[in-house]
């Protein structure tokens, strides 16, 4: 019985080693930097050389919350992330600074449909919870 459970055992640390580095690597920190960071600086405050250029500044992300009577506006955020809320600085709804990343034509890129808009919903909850992370009082 105890030989049966060793390998069951092993793979189990392997797993959970594996899913540990996995953990390392913060997607929604990546979703932050390859999407927003350019704009709205890894602190989320602005401040960057790019928003020098924009003629509407980019808003200090880290107070979302604080602005929002204490509580993180989870849904608002989200509905920005993926275009259903327009937000004037980001361009027209068909043309987001990010492209559509993370919008449902995004999802057409999978040959699997579901697959894709999992693929999209993880991206934007992961990058939801990198800002949450970033709120200062």
């Amino acid at each position: 019985m105890i030989k049966r459970l060793l390998p069951l055992a092993l793979v189990s640390l392997l797993l959970a080693a594996g899913m540990a580095r996995a953990d390392d690597a913060d997607l929604g920190k990546l979703e932050f930097k390859n999407s927003c960071a350019a704009c709205h600086g890894m602190d989320g405050k602005g401040g960057t050389e790019m928003g020098e250029f924009l003629r509407i500044q980019p808003p200090d992300l880290s107070q979302l919350q604080k602005n929002n009577g204490g509580v993180f506006p989870t849904a608002r955020v989200y509905n920005t992330i993926d275009g259903r809320q327009a937000v004037k600085a980001h361009g027209p709804r068909a043309m987001p600074v990010w492209g559509q990343r993370y919008t449902d034509d995004a999802a057409l890129v999978y040959a699997d449909p579901l697959l894709g808009e999992r693929t999209v919903r993880v991206r934007i909850l992961a990058l939801i919870d990198y800002l949450y992370q970033l709120q200062r009082p």
